[in-house]
């Protein structure tokens, strides 16, 4: 039987379909092997051979002849966005309003040409998204800034171009309209009970117990229950936190170790799909968008792989069609199909 769910923050709602996949084919599907590209023909395996040295930041140091970088923030050569000493100034085309195309476009490269986030060593890949929290952390120094936009994709089904492990950074003069709908969603839960509307939903799933994949001290991962995509997965800190700027290292690597772990399960259990993951942080705090310290928001990830395809009703509609209950999901990312 199919049913129509609402999103608790968002108001969104979601039809689960999951009779119209008994079993999700993505399951069963035979996928050739990924192929990486050539390492003498990436542009980021020696970064000053391919003009994207000196970087904004490096760890360790900046040893590029001897190749001993291990993580390296550049700027994108052919950004959404471009910097200037400026700020991004309103436009007027008739009736129509748009801005400048001001903010910052920049790439966070991992050395090794053939480990994404999920294969990476632990420590690393909590250095890594430390690194990412840097990006947010710098941005919010920037008086035209307004938001932060941190994100992996991996696969060319997913966005990506270059095999390399790569991972964005955007800073935009706005909050975007998604983001905004969010907060409000959020904003109104809190004044209606004086709580975190995610911090409820942690303890609702840690009840029920049937949507969660995995937590441990600081972090934990469950399919949410209105989930718009097949295994759609949402990692959050246990404890509440409104700025993933504000984050501790302690709960940066919890929070590392559950994605790297999500990251792998989605890999063993649903046949290797291409995958987006990205960070929904607070508004910075200076912008227009403003509402106080965002006491309300909790900041968390997103994983989300390509395994659907928005056709025309869920253009027409924005109403997503998810033929796997996320019932079902966490019991297949448990390894429980």
């Amino acid at each position: 039987m199919s049913e129509l769910r609402q999103d608790i923050i968002s108001g969104d709602w979601v039809i689960l379909a999951p009779g119209r996949a008994a079993r999700p084919k993505f399951l069963d599907e035979k996928k050739k092997a990924r192929t990486p590209s050539p390492k003498a023909a990436c542009p980021f395996e020696n970064l000053e051979k391919s003009g994207n040295w000196p970087p904004i930041l490096v760890y360790p140091g900046k040893d590029l002849l001897n190749n001993k970088w291990k993580i390296a923030v550049i700027r994108n050569k052919y950004p959404a966005l471009m910097p200037s000493n400026v700020c991004s100034t309103p436009t007027e085309h008739g009736m129509y309003h748009g801005m400048t195309g001001i903010g910052a476009h920049n790439l966070i490269i991992t050395h090794d040409h053939y480990k994404n986030f999920a294969d990476l060593e632990p420590a690393m890949a909590a250095k890594l998204l430390e690194t990412i929290q840097t990006c947010h952390m710098l941005a919010a120094e920037d008086r035209c800034a307004e938001y932060v936009s941190s994100f992996f994709n991996w696969g060319p089904g997913s966005g990506a171009s270059i095999w390399h492990p790569h991972y964005q950074v955007l800073v935009l003069p706005m909050v975007p309209a998604h983001t905004v709908h969010s907060l409000r969603g959020a904003h109104r839960y809190f004044e209606k009970h004086k709580r975190c509307v995610r911090c409820d939903m942690i303890k609702s799933e840690k009840k029920e117990k049937t949507r969660i994949i995995e937590e441990n001290k600081y972090a934990i991962a469950f399919a949410p229950y209105a989930s718009k995509h097949p295994l759609e997965v949402a990692i959050l800190p246990k404890k509440h936190e409104s700025s993933f700027r504000g984050a501790s290292k302690a709960v940066i690597a919890g929070t590392a170790e559950l994605l790297q772990s999500v990251m792998k399960r989605i890999k063993k259990y649903a046949n290797d799909p291409d995958l987006n993951f990205f960070v929904h942080d607070a508004p910075l705090t200076h912008g227009n968008y403003r509402h106080r310290d965002y006491r309300y928001h909790h900041w968390h990830i997103e994983v989300i792989p390509k395994i659907s395809t928005a056709a025309g009703f869920e253009l027409s509609t924005w109403i997503d069609i998810n033929t796997v209950d996320p019932d079902h999901a966490a019991a297949i990312l448990r390894g429980k199909k």
